[in-house]
């Protein structure tokens, strides 16, 4: 290599934050070095290994999933890598902020291809994988689907396990909520969201009241009383007036002021929300 960069003995073993300054030169390395030859691999594969920390990270994520922790790791790899490939020099972005969405969906498109959309027992995960072969058994035999009472005894269960098998084994795959579902006529496809639930407004105000409840809860003891009897009560501002021995016009002026307050903190809290995602 001519001793040109500063390769690391151990890059796995670099910290984070030196992983980060270094990366730019490697990356920069990476995309002068002509692909397929044994310094382009060399330097990607200590672009890879100076970068696991990202992994781990995003991993850090799914740690519920603990018994699939490998899994999960080896499948980040991957992202790692597709990053790696597809980082663009020319964006002025962090190569940490540009992979870890990689990372993350690399992992969530292995959870979704390769394990149930709900969570089941074991034992009718397991089950599955017997009443699909004792029914391709039987159909082949029968000519038609079997019945739970013709699967009890080849699977060794009682029919209402069996029952219990083929209601869990529904939860193997999902159905996108906009999936096309055919009509009759081109112009009756609908998607299945189309036909299922309804829209609740309520949903739209959930996020605002979790992010206003601590604002109003650092408020003063009275500017919480003024909100209370306007908004809760719903006297005039008069009233209120009347009620804690103040003026109309002070009880105007001490709303108003509380109300920039909240105003102010939810648009700091949703600020700060799009500067953290970015990150």
């Amino acid at each position: 290599m001519g001793g040109e960069l500063p390769f690391p003995e151990v890059p796995h073993a670099v910290p984070p934050r030196d992983a980060r300054a270094l990366s730019k030169v490697f990356l920069r390395e990476l995309a002068a070095r002509e692909e397929g030859t044994a310094e382009h691999q060399y330097v990607r594969n200590t672009l890879v290994e100076m970068n696991m920390s990202l992994v781990v990270y995003a991993a850090g994520r799914f740690r519920s999933r603990g018994d699939e922790r490998e899994d999960i790791l080896q499948v980040g790899m991957i992202g790692l890598i597709k990053a790696i490939d597809r980082f663009d020099l020319s964006r002025e972005v962090e190569f940490a902020t540009f992979a870890v969405p990689y990372i993350v969906g690399e992992i969530k498109r292995f959870f979704r291809d390769s394990t149930w959309a709900v969570h089941v027992p074991r034992r009718l995960q397991e089950a599955r994988v017997e009443l699909a072969k004792a029914t391709d058994e039987l159909s082949a035999r029968l000519g038609r689907a079997p019945r739970p009472s013709e699967l009890a005894p080849v699977m060794d269960l009682s029919e209402d396990q069996v029952v219990e098998a083929q209601v869990a084994a529904n939860g193997y795959h999902s159905t996108s909520l906009d999936a096309r579902l055919a009509g009759d006529s081109e112009e009756e496809d609908a998607a299945l969201a189309d036909l299922i639930g309804q829209e609740d407004p309520a949903l739209a105000l959930f996020e605002e009241f979790h992010t206003l409840a601590p604002l109003v809860e650092a408020l003063a003891p009275r500017d919480r009383l003024l909100l209370h009897l306007r908004f809760v009560e719903e006297l005039t501002q008069t009233e209120i007036g009347e009620r804690i021995g103040v003026s109309q016009m002070q009880v105007s002026r001490l709303l108003a002021r509380s109300l920039d307050r909240l105003r102010d903190g939810m648009v700091e809290d949703v600020g700060g929300g799009r500067e953290e995602c970015a990150g």
